[in-house]
Formats: structure tokens, sequence, C-alpha cells
């Protein structure tokens, strides 16, 4: 499909055949995949849907032709500021460097797991998206552009069916930058899908609910994108110390706004909601190796997502600014980042381009202290208290995205027993998207999770299957690793679509989850598996 066939009319660009999807590993290959739930007619009446029969967005159509050409108007007057230094002075130049160069050779899409699981749909490509905008911008945005569109290849017609495809083909990529790694002139596709969904949300209002109302403007509004207030998470980690205590024999003193301690730990707050385990392990981790650190209960300061980071530069900003007040007013000398992928490149990478320098402080990831823990020798683990086998989940923004590759490594080397950690195919740098980024794992709406969990996320379940094979009896307990919240509730919704633990006996935890569980005197397990839950 070319580029140019996005503005052509129709009820939609593309089917997806379940049967051209890639198939899976064994025990999932004889697995006869249901087709993706059509849209009720009411949904297909209120929503735009004819990208591929999927609505991520939600986006009511034009009542009128004013009301469209309104639209159409907004989105031109958004990409000039797209191009403009005044307005995106951060991300201009590898913007037009990537607008301007790519050779189109489409090494990049053979990277790219959502092109390569649907079966090779041209829609799906990385460049696909970019060649729209970049011929939009030379038929609108450049002298003569309309008079020689047709001789120049640019003939894209420019009306609402044109922007609502490519918003939702904003919401068909999860920024895993797979592409940019490949691409041998550095073209950087992901930044363009990216600064796409600028221009739907800073100029046009369009963004996912779940990322933006239910995101970043909660966050701002309670404290949490989660909703949680100042006194609920004072109650949650009051709860917290006694379920320590209940598992470990402990009773540990979770410190909180400790004026001049020497770390600001800041969790992804959905893991005190859904994995509390994780944030208890932290705590038991920093109490036995004697660290100075306190968790914040101030607005915004006790959850270190930044919806933001997904889609809107503004939305960003506010909250970044509010995470190094907090840090600030404490006192402390630097921020460590918990198990949340999309946090550690929010603080850590794209703060610096966003936010003047005068406003930092030191930040820093929690898997390059927790290695240091290991190394000091202040806690003793047993790597046979993990007798089972182990692999690990790379969350794109710590790893590809930041370079933070071999401490978790070199942590389950050093808590499992010889033999029992395996690496996926490829790994590191190289891994693969768990298929929720950039807000996928928290999109719920119209048929947009079906598509998640049967396509961008097919990938990552084919990595899981390939790492146990030869395991795969359910009476074998298996773990993967993943110390990433996001990638986490990715891969929960993946572990029950497709029933894994039952059919597999596949589980997931976190990093400090299988370090505490390994520590000597840790006199009962820390992890515990789906069957031995009552409450799962």
């Amino acid at each position: 499909m070319r580029p140019e066939e996005i503005s052509k009319p129709g009820e939609r660009l593309e089917y997806l055949d379940p049967k051209k999807l890639a198939p899976l590993p064994p025990p999932y290959d004889d697995l006869e995949e249901e087709p993706i739930t059509e849209l009720t007619e009411e949904q297909k009446k209120k929503w735009e849907h004819s990208l591929d029969g999927v609505s991520a967005l939600n986006l009511p159509r034009p009542e009128t032709k004013e009301e469209e050409d309104k639209l159409v108007l907004a989105f031109l007057r958004g990409y000039e500021k797209l191009v403009s230094k005044e307005n995106n002075w951060a991300f201009l130049q590898p913007l037009s460097l990537s607008l301007e160069y790519c050779a189109r050779c489409q090494t990049c899409a053979d990277a790219c797991p959502v092109y390569e699981m649907s079966g090779h749909k041209d829609i799906y490509r990385p460049t696909f998206r970019s060649d729209v905008l970049r011929k939009i911008g030379k038929k609108y945005l450049s002298p003569g552009g309309k008079i020689l569109a047709g001789f120049r290849g640019h003939d894209i017609d420019l009306k609402w069916e044109t922007i609502a495809r490519l918003a939702e083909l904003a919401y068909r990529c999860t920024l895993c930058r797979r592409c940019t790694q490949v691409c041998p002139i550095g073209v950087d596709n992901g930044l363009i899908t990216h600064e796409l969904r600028k221009i739907f949300s800073m100029e046009m209002g369009i963004a996912p609910m779940e990322v933006h109302e239910k995101g970043s403007v909660k966050h701002l509004q309670f404290g949490s994108s989660t909703g949680m207030i100042k006194a609920a998470i004072e109650d949650i980690i009051e709860y917290l110390e006694d379920d320590i205590e209940e598992k470990t024999g402990k009773r540990i003193k979770i410190p909180v706004n400790k004026k001049g301690a020497e770390i600001l730990l800041v969790h992804n707050a959905g893991e005190f909601m859904a994995w509390p385990e994780n944030p208890m392990a932290f705590a038991v981790l920093f109490d036995a190796a004697g660290i100075s650190y306190t968790l914040s209960t101030e607005f915004v300061g006790y959850d270190a997502v930044n919806y933001g980071l997904w889609y809107d530069d503004v939305q960003f900003a506010r909250v970044a600014i509010k995470h190094l007040e907090v840090a600030r007013d404490l006192g402390v000398k630097k921020i460590v980042i918990g198990e949340c992928g999309h946090a550690h490149k929010a603080l850590s990478v794209i703060a610096d381009r966003l936010l003047p320098s005068e406003q930092m402080i030191p930040r820093e990831s929690s898997y390059a202290l927790l290695w240091d823990i290991v190394k000091s020798g202040k806690i003793k683990f047993d790597p046979n208290k993990n007798d089972f086998p182990v692999t690990l989940h790379d969350p794109c923004n710590v790893v590809r995205l930041m370079g933070v590759v071999k401490p978790q490594r070199e942590i389950l080397k050093a808590i499992t027993p010889p033999g029992r950690f395996r690496e996926m195919t490829p790994h590191g740098v190289n891994n693969y998207c768990c298929g929720g980024g950039s807000g996928f794992a928290i999109m719920g709406s119209g048929n947009f999770p079906e598509w998640r969990v049967k396509l961008s996320g097919r990938k990552k379940l084919t990595q899981y299957l390939n790492a146990f094979q030869g395991e795969m009896d359910p009476s074998i307990k298996k773990m993967i690793c993943a110390p990433c919240s996001n990638c986490k509730g990715m891969t929960r919704d993946l572990m029950e679509h497709y029933e894994i633990f039952e059919k597999t006996g596949i589980w997931y935890t976190g990093l400090v989850e299988l370090m505490v569980n390994a520590m000597v005197d840790q006199e009962k397990p820390f992890i515990t598996w789906p069957d031995e839950d009552e409450d799962m």
C-alpha cells in the first residue's frame, strides 16, 4: 500500500486476517486465533475506524464541513509549529533530519515487531506514517506544493478521514525505536511518530483518554495517575509494613518524607496497587543494606510515571517539574527510579532536553544501585532459593534507550543457580518491546485491547515461549523477570488472554522480588505463584 492511499475513500484501509498473523511457538503453534472483535454498529457510527477496523482513540466524526475544515487547519498549524525552532526547539533537529533524509530502504521494517507480527501489513511499516507526514508537509507547507503534488508524488488529500487515520496510526507504534536502532543513517521513525502525537494532543486535543484525562491530567489533579491522594498512599505504606512483617518476620519502618536522606526512591504508583510486593521488596533490600533513602507522599512525588512522555511536551514538563521540586524540598542527593521503564526515560533523558539544567539533580536507575548492593556483600543470597528457570525481559526505555544492560543480568546470575538463568533471543539492546509501550498497556478503549494482545504483544509472547522451549510442562514453574511496571501490566494481559500459566507454568515478577526471595535470612518464599495465591 502506498502512503497516498491513506486519503482514499472506503470503510477501512486494511483488514486483519488472524490466519496471516505470524505463528506462535509451541504449545500455541496450532492455535486458531479468533478475529479481532468488530466494533458494534453504534460504535462504528460514532467513531472513526477506517484505518484497520480498530479504535484506540474513539474519535468522533465532525458533524459539519466547517468543523472538518477547522480540524484540518488545526492539524496544519500544529505541523508548522512542529518544524519551527521557536515552538519545537528541543526536538527540531533530529525531527528535521529524520523527515529529510530517509532513503526508503525499509531496513527498519524487518526490525518492527508490529509489522512482522501483522503478516507484513504496509500500514504498520515504520516508514509508512513518516512518509504520510512527509508528503503532507511537502504538499501543504512548501511553496508550490499543491500545484506540483501530482508530479512530485505528494498527492495526499488532507481531509478528516486522512487525519483520523493518521491519528490512529500514531497509536499503532509502541515507540520502542527498534527501527531507529537498525537505520543505517540514523533516521528516527519512532521520534517522528512521537512528534505526530504532539500535533494531535497539543493542537487538536486528540489523545487516548487513558493517557490524557485518566493519566497526566489526573496525575496533576490528585497527585497520581491512579487517582490516589496523599492520605491513600500513606495508608498503603502502613499496610505494606504489615505485609512485610507477615512475609519476612521483620518489622521494617518505611521512611517517608525524610529530610536529608541521600536518596528519594520513586515508584510507579501502579506498583502499590497491582504489585505491592515490589515496593515491599525494595524496602526489605534497602533496610538490610543500610541505604539512606526516603519515599515521598507529597503531591506527585509518590508516582514516578509521566504519561506526557508519550504524547505531549507540556504535560510532560508539568509532571517532571513537580518530581524535581519534591526532591529538592527533601534535600536528597539524588533520585533513584524504581522498576518503571517509562519513568526512567522521562526523568533521566527527556527531562534533560525539556527542562533548564539548573532545575536538575542527579538521577539514577535502581538497577545500578541494586547491583551495587549485591557486590557490596551486605546481603547474603542463596541462589538455590530461586531454583527454577528464569529469563529476563529488557524494558525498551531502560535498555535500548538508556544503555542500562549489565546490572540486572549480573544480579540474576548472582541470585540463581548455574544454568537456571537463560537469555531471550535476541536480548539486551536488541530485545523486543513488551507490546505495551508508549501507553498501550493502559489503553482499553474500543477493541484496541484485542489488537494489543494479538498483535503488538505477539513478538514478546513469542520470545517468552521460546525462552522455555523443552520445559513447557506446566508442572515446571518458570519465571519471567520483567523489571518494569508497564511491562508487567502488558505481560499480565498476555498471560490472561492466552492462559499462559495454566498451559505452560510460566509466570512473571520483578527483579527485587527475586532478590528478596534469595536472601539467606528469608525463612519462607517471598515470591508467590498463581496456584499458591488464593486471591489471584
